[in-house]
């Protein structure tokens, strides 16, 4: 049966981020909002159906993904599925920590959504609930077997940090027993919390992993989880000698949108005032200089201009000053499994 469409990670993809509010039940460790940037409020329902127009306007067949904090938690969010589904969004998917607020799975349908997606970050209740809080991982369980039971297309989503490398392994075995269509690796991101806590503590993050932790372990279970029928989206990371560095915000169309109506194209950006655009009377307006777009612009031999700029300590450099490993747009992603054909970064 052919898996229904979902978020690309690729050259030409055009995914709509939506944050309806920045409020969750749960603190995680890795968490990426920053309230001081993204704001505190939840947009009325008269707004996100704006907003939504907007950007299918501006960008007709792109994918639409509800995020928060929680998104379950804002009391309007099946309206808001069905208004993307009559604005012709490409998918719809929901992104969800599993406690599924409201009875959201009571008031949207199947055919209104085409994944929920999951958050769990362990195999097992110990490490997950370490990173997400106390009885998080039996809670996210039973709501995508609800979620399954109603016969809703589950993705998982899984940030793969220290705290949780040595359990990646076991995911594939839990993949298929959960009946999970895809699989999103995440890489952590030292911006929101990780970011914060670093600073507090006078010291560089303590969870990103190092390149050779990295190319260790995630490609291999990957191809694993692909081998078990589940499609399987990961983030390079690390280029190898010879490939080709490509920026996500040169040759895709992502837009990550926040309650307070900035528009960013790079999450990398997420922790500064440098988002591309903002959302002013329900108009689209293109900021002026210096913004992120003129750092997509940048070629530097690291790769990656902006994890140069936020997160230079997972770069390392030989004695002759050039890095050992370029650093990858994270936006752009390998994908394997039974509907994926192998593709890689920059598919179309």
């Amino acid at each position: 049966m052919t898996a229904p469409p979902t978020v690309a990670f690729s050259a030409k993809a055009a995914n709509l981020f939506f944050h309806i509010l920045t409020r969750c039940n749960l603190r995680c460790r890795h968490c990426y909002i920053n309230p001081a940037q993204h704001g505190r409020a939840a947009l009325p329902l008269e707004r996100i159906r704006a907003w939504l127009a907007l950007f299918a306007a501006h960008r007709p067949g792109s994918n639409v993904i509800f995020l928060g904090g929680e998104p379950t938690l804002h009391p309007d969010l099946a309206q808001a599925v069905r208004a993307a589904r009559a604005l012709d969004y490409r998918s719809v998917t929901i992104d969800t920590n599993g406690y599924l607020f409201h009875d959201i799975l009571a008031k949207v349908t199947p055919a209104e959504v085409d994944y929920v997606s999951f958050s769990l970050d362990g195999a097992t209740p110990e490490v997950n609930d370490g990173l997400r809080g106390a009885g998080s991982y039996a809670t996210c369980l039973a709501g995508m077997r609800q979620a399954r039971a109603r016969g809703f297309a589950t993705s998982l989503i899984y940030t793969v940090s220290r705290a949780n490398r040595h359990e990646l392994a076991a995911m594939p075995a839990l993949l298929k027993d959960l009946g999970v269509r895809r699989f999103f690796i995440q890489v952590i991101g030292i911006r929101g919390r990780p970011a914060q806590d670093a600073r507090r503590a006078g010291s560089g993050p303590d969870l990103q992993l190092t390149p050779p932790e990295w190319l260790e372990t995630v490609p291999a279970v990957a191809q694993e989880a692909a081998a078990a029928g589940v499609t399987v989206s990961y983030p390079q990371v690390y280029l190898a000698d010879g490939e080709v560095f490509r920026c996500a915000g040169r040759v895709a169309h992502n837009f990550f949108v926040f309650p307070n109506g900035r528009v960013y194209q790079c999450p990398l950006c997420e922790d500064f005032p440098l988002h591309s655009y903002a959302v002013r009377g329900d108009r689209l307006v293109a900021r002026g200089p210096i913004t992120e777009r003129e750092i997509f612009t940048l070629d530097i031999p690291e790769g990656c201009v902006m994890n140069r700029l936020v997160q230079p300590g997972n770069i390392a450099y030989a004695p002759d000053g050039r890095p050992l490993h370029r650093v990858a747009c994270c936006l752009l992603k390998a994908e394997v499994g039974p509907d994926a054909e192998g593709s890689h970064p920059g598919a179309g």
